[in-house]
């Protein structure tokens, strides 16, 4: 049946590079700004420091997530290269094996032993590398590490979570910072765990139960060590 014409299908997997740099980016920007905030109010500064030092974190923090993600993806993009280098010399060297080899994966998964080798040929001819690299490594357009993009995605998504308790940090008189900010944080908190969940297609309910639990964990601590430090002082 020709369904050239017909819908298209979306998949999670092409997201997921993007989706968890963004996701972790923003919640990470979320919980450590609003976490240093009511830290930092909860030793008695002044509106003033209060802000300054929100706005550091930012800084800090938004440089931090994308040089970490960079480091990190480029390592798995690393890693990538150095297989393919493998399978390509393998290929050179044993051709006849990797064919074989191929042909196995595709019995594995439950062609017959003609058909796999047939498959395995017309696909070797084709691009021998890129069928070893696809069926033998797991190795796609999708799947390929690309560390400026994680990087990127991360420290612009920490910034945009971390201008949200700065912002209730400028509008809140210093009476209701740790209020407002805390009641802000969580609520944003639990829109991005449905977000992220929507986007990934997993469960509502269950993701942002988690990320808000662990944010008003977080920030509990946090102004707790905050409050304790300022006494003492």
């Amino acid at each position: 049946m020709d369904r050239s014409h017909g819908p298209s299908e979306s998949h999670s997997t092409a997201r997921e590079g993007w989706l968890r740099a963004a996701v972790l980016g923003a919640n990470d920007g979320i919980l450590s700004t609003a976490s240093l905030i009511l830290g930092v109010a909860s030793a008695a500064a002044n509106h003033h420091n209060i802000l300054l030092t929100g706005v550091a974190g930012l800084v800090a923090g938004a440089m931090s997530m994308g040089a970490g993600e960079y480091v990190s993806v480029s390592s798995q993009s690393d890693a990538q290269k150095a297989d393919l280098k493998q399978e390509q010399r393998e290929l050179r060297a044993a051709p006849d094996a990797e064919r074989k080899e191929l042909s196995d994966i595709y019995v594995q998964r439950g062609l017959d032993a003609d058909l796999a080798g047939k498959v395995a040929d017309q696909l070797m001819a084709k691009d021998a590398l890129g069928a070893h690299a696809h069926d033998e490594l797991g190795i796609s357009e999708t799947t390929t590490p690309r560390p400026v993009q994680a990087a990127l995605a991360s420290a612009a998504s920490y910034s945009l979570g971390a201008a949200m308790p700065l912002l209730m940090v400028v509008l809140a008189p210093q009476s209701l910072v740790r209020p407002v900010v805390a009641i802000a944080s969580l609520g944003s908190l639990a829109i991005l765990g449905a977000v992220g969940a929507k986007a990934g297609r997993a469960n509502l309910t269950k993701a942002m139960l988690r990320v808000t639990l662990w944010g008003a964990l977080a920030m509990g601590v946090t102004a707790a060590i905050g409050a304790l430090v300022g006494a003492a002082v």
